[in-house]
Formats: structure tokens, sequence, C-alpha cells
């Protein structure tokens, strides 16, 4: 079944590309020239001005909670490492004491710490969303002023090189320079 399924999809593909390009043959030869490019988006999403002023939002916003979980790390190896070196030679109250507040140290910091990476990841896919909406206006303004008839993005399998924009759309974007980035909002903490 999966077979007879597999081989009626495959025909089926063909007699719509041979249709396609039958139907198409006219409009191209009465079109002599039609302008492509190719965009290489994962580009545009690390290289672009845009792209690293929001990546740096997002680490200025987030830096503080880092700190302090850095700093809780640290206060945590401290108690742990007298803990290790004293707790033979503690009074038997002091070392249950130091015990608790590890333990509960601990888990106070996995907590912080899966609330920062939660909060990171809700923020990088906002921010994400953001860029990719501006990043396609900004292609779409590029295609327009450079007279470009079809931009072609994700999915293409070949392309010559002459064919791809994307250092032509870079330079456009970073003669734009970054755009003043909305101010985040503060995370609750």
């Amino acid at each position: 079944m999966y077979k007879t399924s597999l081989a009626g999809f495959a025909s089926r593909l063909a007699c719509a590309l041979l249709l396609a390009g039958a139907t198409l043959a006219p409009i191209g030869a009465a079109q002599a020239q039609i302008k492509v490019g190719v965009v290489n988006v994962q580009k545009l999403l690390q290289d672009s001005p845009q792209a690293k002023a929001s990546m740096q939002a997002l680490q200025d916003e987030f830096a503080p909670r880092q700190r302090d979980i850095v700093q809780q790390q640290t206060t945590l190896k401290t108690r742990q490492d007298r803990l290790n070196r004293d707790g033979a030679v503690m009074a038997e109250a002091e070392r249950r004491n130091v015990e608790r507040e590890v333990r509960d140290g601990e888990r106070d910091l996995a907590r912080k710490q899966s609330e920062y990476v939660e909060d990171l990841n809700v923020r990088r896919n906002e921010e994400l969303g953001k860029l990719q909406n501006s990043l396609l206006q900004e292609v779409q303004a590029f295609a327009k002023a450079q007279n470009f008839d079809l931009i072609v993005g994700d999915g293409v399998l070949y392309a010559k090189d002459t064919m791809d924009v994307t250092s032509q759309v870079l330079a456009a974007l970073n003669a734009r320079g970054p755009r003043a980035a909305p101010a985040a909002p503060k995370p609750a903490n």
C-alpha cells in the first residue's frame, strides 16, 4: 500500500510539474528577464546589526539574574566546602544546621536556575519573532528598491552564488544600523 501511494504521488507530482512547465513556458517567453535572488535567512539572523542588538539587549536584561545565580553558587560551594572540611569536628547541632542550609540552598538554586532558563527562553523566542518579522520587512524593502521579481529564502536546494543577495541585504541593514530596540520588560524575581 505504501509503495502504491508513493508511486501514485510521484506520478501526480510529475504530471503537475509538466503541466506547470507547459503553462509557464509562454509566460517565460513573454517576460525575458526575471530578477531572482536568494537570501540566507540564518546568516541574516546571525550577522545583522538588528540581531546583534537584540542579543545584547537580552544579555543586558538577564545579566543581573545570572550574577545572582553565580553568587549563590559561590556561597553554596563555600558552605559545602566548610561542611566537608570541618563537619567531623563541628558540634552536632551546628553540623545539622549547615547541612540544612546547604540542602535548602541547593533546592533554591535549582529553582532559580530553572526559572532563569525558562524566562530566558521565552524572551529569546519573543525577540526572535520580532527580529524575523523585522528582517522580513527589510528584505521586502530591499527587493522592491532593487527591483527584484522574486526573493527566495529557506527551502532552496540549489542556487548559483551569483543569485545570493544575502551580503547585499546585510550591507543595506548595516547601513541603516540597529534600530532602537524597545525597552525590555523587567523580569520578576
